[in-house]
């Protein structure tokens, strides 16, 4: 398993009955969480009293109860900073074990600009959210391409950009359908160093484009493997859908990316520690191509 364990600013303190206490910065979360089957006794204080509490609702869905929780907060990581602010359905913005795959290739990036200095690292990151992958990368030294569906979304990233000290950072910040965007770029002849792709579960690009997981994400990692330079560093793929184990990413790396590429491929859970147990929480899961 690839754990997130450098954060100061992120913690999950305990977890039991379907839920995790999280500290975010100086504030105490309940959310839900479903890899959470057990049933432990509850004696850290800030199950009693966390700033906030997301309740889900046996009809679906769910919502926040607050009691003092600011509408946005920052906290950071390794010199990136990350706004924070409650979704209507329980996400905060940030996928704190996402930070495994950011380490990773972080230093990949890092290693190539050593080696090669004039030589740009260009990355491309698909369905970029909030943009903590963009910002790692570019902390890093990339030039990193942002495309998200929703411009929402994209608006956030570049304020986490400006909050991280990225805000001139050479990032293209892109509002549009991921599947659309590696079309015309294949049709431009433009190649990427290094692939990042978060695809949801299921999707709706921002002219009404389905996205179904199951049925889509073979055939799309074929054709953005085809962006992939003379010269690549990774590509990396991360996954919350349950049926999409590490194995079958794994797989799909192995047979569109290997063949033209060489190097190697992982595939494992991500996870984060939890303080109260010393164990480890699953949280997803990622593949990783390497050169």
């Amino acid at each position: 398993m690839w754990i997130a364990k450098d954060w100061t600013d992120y913690e999950v303190l305990d977890t039991s009955g379907g839920e995790k206490l999280e500290r975010w910065g100086e504030y105490l979360l309940v959310r839900p969480d479903p890899q959470v089957l057990w049933n432990t006794e509850k004696k850290l204080p800030g199950w009693r009293k966390p700033n906030a509490h997301y309740h889900r609702s046996s009809k679906g869905g769910g919502e926040w109860e607050f009691r003092s929780l600011p509408k946005v907060w920052q906290i950071g990581y390794k010199g990136l900073s990350f706004r924070l602010q409650p979704f209507s359905f329980k996400h905060t913005g940030l996928f704190p074990e996402q930070a495994a795959n950011w380490d990773w290739f972080s230093a990949l990036i890092r290693e190539r600009k050593a080696q090669k200095p004039d030589r740009p690292v260009r990355v491309l990151n698909l369905f970029a959210y909030t943009g903590g992958a963009t910002l790692a990368a570019a902390q890093a030294g990339a030039a990193v391409t942002h495309v998200d569906a929703s411009k929402g979304m994209v608006t956030w990233a570049k304020e986490n950009a400006a909050a991280s000290g990225l805000a001139d950072a050479p990032i293209r910040w892109l509002v549009d359908d991921c599947r659309k965007f590696v079309e015309r770029e294949l049709r431009r002849g433009n190649v990427y160093d290094g692939i990042i792709m978060d695809p949801p579960s299921y999707g709706r690009g921002p002219k009404g484009e389905t996205w179904v997981i199951e049925d889509c994400i073979y055939d799309f990692v074929a054709e953005t493997a085809k962006l992939l330079s003379d010269d690549p560093l990774f590509f990396l793929i991360n996954s919350y859908t349950t049926g999409l184990q590490p194995a079958m990413m794994a797989y799909i790396l192995g047979l569109t990316v290997k063949p033209a590429h060489g190097g190697t491929v992982v595939a494992d859970e991500l996870g984060l520690p939890v303080t109260a147990t010393g164990m480890t929480l699953p949280c997803g899961a990622a593949a990783r191509w390497q050169a």
